[in-house]
C-alpha cells in the first residue's frame, strides 16, 4: 500500500463530499517534516480558501468532518491557518508492517498497466577507451532500467554505439601511415588510440591527409570490402574493452545496436520526410524547418549526400517503434543535447512516428573534480574509467581494512570491489541528476553520511544480528509487530513509505529520491538499534524487533539493487 496515495484518495473523497463544486481539488498530502505534527499533512485548505472565498481553517474543519479514514489514522488535528495533520493508528502500523513483511514485494504494487519502455543509455563512441564522462549515462540509465523492471514494466535496454563516425577514415589512413611504428599492446584498443592520435595530428598539419581520411570514410560507407573488414576489427577491439567495463560495473543490455545498424535506413528517412513536406532542399542540403521558427533548422542530409546524427536518431526511433512498439523511449545524455532532442522529438511527432509514444530526454550535468573543474589527467585527457574503478578498489581496501582488520586478503578484496563500485554509483545517483556531480573520493567512501558504504554497513550490521541470533536460537517468528516504543514506530512508518519513494522516483526518473529514502531508513534504523535492544529483549518484544530488522534488511537490499549496488553480509 502507498500510504500517501491512500490518504490522498480518502481526502479527495472528503473534499468532494464537503465541497461538490471543488471536487477536482488536489488534497496536497505530504509526509510531515516534523513528527510532532503527525505522520502526514494535507495543505489543501489554503488553496481552496481563494477558490471558495472562505476561511481556510473552516474549510479544513469541513474536510475533516467528511473524512472517512478512522481505520488508518487517529482523529486529525488542524494547525495554523488550516493544515490538516494526520497520525497513523498504532494498530494500523502494526498490521501493515506484518503484512509487508509477509509480502515478497514489500508492499510495492505491480503496475496495473505494464508499459514497454526502451531505454537508450551508455552509447559510447567506439575506438576510444571509456572515460569518467561515461559514468553518468551508464549508472543512471542502468538504475532506471532496474526501477522500471521492479515496477513491473517491460524494459529494452539499448546501447546505441557511436560506431559509424568520422574516426574510421582517420584510423584506416592512420594504420597505413603509422601501423608499422606503433607496437602491439595487450589491449589492442590502446594501440588503436595511439594510431588515431598520430593520424589526427597528421591531418591537422596536412590537408592531404584530411582528404585521404574523408575518401576512406566514403569508401567504408559505400561498402568497400577491405575498409569494412578493418572497421569490423576496430569495433571488435572496442567491444572487448566496453564489455570488460560493463562486467565490472554490473551493467547489462538487451540490445547493442550501433549507428552502423541503421545506415541502410537513412536514405528512406530523408525521402519520407521530404514526401511529408517536413524536409526541403536548402543550398543543396536537406533540412527540416519549423514554420514558427520555434526551433532552428535540423540538417538531415549534407549537400555532399552524407547523413548526420539527427538522421540516424530518427531512423533509430522509427525502427524501435516498429520492432518493440514501445509506450515510451527514454534517452540518457548530458545537458548539451537538450536542443538536439527537442528537434528530434518535434520532427518525430510531425512525421507521425511518435504517435502513441512518450519520448523523454533524461539529461544530466557534468562530472567535476573537487576543485569544480572537469576531471582530467595532468596531460589534459579525461580520466579513463578503468583507472577510476581500479582506484576505487584500492581506496576501498583501506576503508575495509580499517573497519574489519581480521579479514583475509581474498575476502577484503571481494568486499572492496563492492564498496568501491557502490561508492561511485551512489555518489552519482544520490545527486539531483540535472546538477553537476563533484567527484570526491573522501566523501563517496565515507562510512558516515549519505554514502553507499554507510548503507552497505547498515545492511551488514543487520545481518550480523541474525548471525548472532542464530547462534542462540533466536530468529523472527510470527507473533506480530509491536510499535510501542517511539523508535519502533518511527522505523515501521519509514518501512511502510518504501512504495512512496519508488513511485516518486519513477515519476521523473530521479534516482536521488531512492537514495534519500534509503539513507533516511538507515538513519532511523540506527536510532532504533541504539535505543531498542533486539536479542537481549523479552521473547515477544525480541520477535517483533527481529521482524523489523528483517524487513529493514530486505528493503535496503531491494533499494540498493535498484541502484545497481551489491549488499554485503559482512563488512
Amino acid at each position: 500500500m502507498n500510504l500517501q496515495q491512500e490518504l490522498t484518495q480518502r481526502l479527495a473523497r472528503a473534499i468532494a463530499a464537503a465541497f461538490p463544486d471543488a471536487s477536482d481539488a488536489e488534497p496536497m498530502v505530504t509526509a510531515a517534516q516534523n513528527p510532532q505534527f503527525g505522520d502526514y499533512q494535507a495543505n489543501c485548505a489554503m488553496g481552496l480558501s481563494k477558490r471558495l472565498k472562505s476561511n481556510p481553517r473552516a474549510i479544513a474543519q469541513s474536510i475533516v468532518a467528511a473524512l472517512d479514514a478512522g481505520d488508518l489514522i487517529d482523529e486529525p488535528t488542524i494547525a495554523g491557518p488550516g493544515f490538516i495533520n494526520m497520525r497513523l493508528r498504532p494498530e494500523f502500523l502494526e498490521r501493515q508492517a506484518a503484512a509487508v513483511g509477509a509480502d515478497e514485494r514489500l508492499g510495492l504494487p505491480v503496475a496495473e498497466t505494464p508499459r514497454t519502455v526502451v531505454v537508450d543509455f551508455s552509447s559510447p563512441n567506439t575506438c576510444k577507451p571509456m572515460h569518467i564522462g561515461h559514468v553518468r549515462s551508464m549508472v543512471i540509465g542502468d538504475a532506471i532500467c532496474r526501477l522500471l523492471r521492479l515496477l513491473g514494466h517491460r524494459v529494452v535496454a539499448d546501447n546505441h554505439l557511436g560506431d559509424w563516425g568520422t574516426q574510421f577514415g582517420l584510423l584506416i589512413v592512420g594504420f597505413r601511415m603509422f601501423g608499422h611504428e606503433v607496437p602491439e599492446r595487450d589491449d589492442p584498443l590502446l594501440r588503436l588510440v595511439e594510431i588515431y592520435k598520430r593520424a589526427h595530428a597528421a591531418a591537422e598539419a596536412d590537408e592531404t591527409v584530411r582528404d585521404q581520411a574523408r575518401a576512406e570514410l566514403a569508401r567504408l560507407h559505400a561498402g568497400d570490402q577491405e575498409n569494412y573488414r578493418q572497421w569490423q576489427q576496430y569495433c571488435r577491439w572496442s567491444m572487448e574493452h566496453f564489455n570488460q567495463i560493463y562486467r565490472r560495473m554490473d551493467v547489462h543490455f538487451d540490445e547493442t545496436l550501433g549507428e552502423s545498424f541503421y545506415n541502410d535506413l537513412l536514405p528512406g528517412v530523408v525521402d519520407e520526410l521530404a514526401a511529408a513536406g517536413l524536409a526541403r532542399p536548402s543550398e543543396g542540403a536537406m533540412c527540416v524547418f519549423w514554420d514558427d521558427d520555434s526551433l532552428p533548422p535540423l540538417l538531415v542530409r549534407k549537400k555532399d549526400g552524407a547523413f548526420l546524427y539527427a538522421t540516424t536518431d530518427l531512423a533509430t526511433l522509427k525502427y524501435r517503434r516498429d520492432r518493440w512498439h514501445p509506450d515510451e523511449i527514454v534517452y540518457l545524455t548530458d545537458a548539451r543535447q537538450q536542443l538536439h532532442f527537442r528537434q528530434i522529438f518535434s520532427v518525430a511527432e510531425r512525421w507521425g512516428v511518435a504517435e502513441g509514444m512518450r519520448l523523454r530526454h533524461v539529461w544530466f550535468g557534468t562530472i567535476l573534480g573537487p576543485d569544480g573543474t572537469p576531471l582530467k589527467t595532468r596531460s589534459g585527457d579525461l580520466v579513463e574509467l578503468a583507472d577510476v574503478l581500479d582506484e576505487a578498489e584500492r581506496r576501498a581496501v583501506e576503508v575495509v581494512r580499517e573497519k574489519t582488520p581480521d579479514l583475509d586478503d581474498a575476502e577484503a578484496g571481494e568486499i572492496a570491489r563492492a564498496v568501491g563500485l557502490g561508492a561511485i554509483k551512489y555518489a552519482d545517483l544520490s545527486q539531483n541528476r540535472q546538477s553537476d556531480f563533484v567527484f570526491d573520493w573522501d566523501k563517496m567512501l565515507s562510512m558516515q553520511g549519505n554514502t553507499a558504504p554507510y548503507l552497505q554497513y547498515a545492511y551488514a550490521r543487520i545481518r550480523s544480528i541474525f548471525r548472532k541470533g542464530a547462534e542462540s536460537g533466536c530468529r523472527p517468528g510470527e507473533t506480530g509487530v509491536s510499535v510501542a516504543e517511539p523508535a519502533e514506530r518511527a522505523l515501521a512508518l519509514k518501512l511502510l513509505q518504501w512504495p512512496e519513494a519508488v513511485a516518486a522516483a519513477g515519476d521523473d526518473y530521479r534516482m536521488n529520491l531512492i537514495c534519500n529514502y534509503l539513507y533516511e531508513l538507515s538513519s532511523v534504523f540506527t536510532s532504533f538499534y541504539e535505543s531498542c535492544p533486539v536479542l537481549k529483549s523479552e521473547p515477544a518484544q525480541r520477535d517483533s524487533r527481529l521482524q523489523l530488522c528483517d524487513l529493514t534488511s530486505r528493503v535496503l537490499k531491494t533499494g540498493l539493487d535498484v541502484l545497481g549496488i551489491q549488499v554485503l553480509e559482512r563488512m
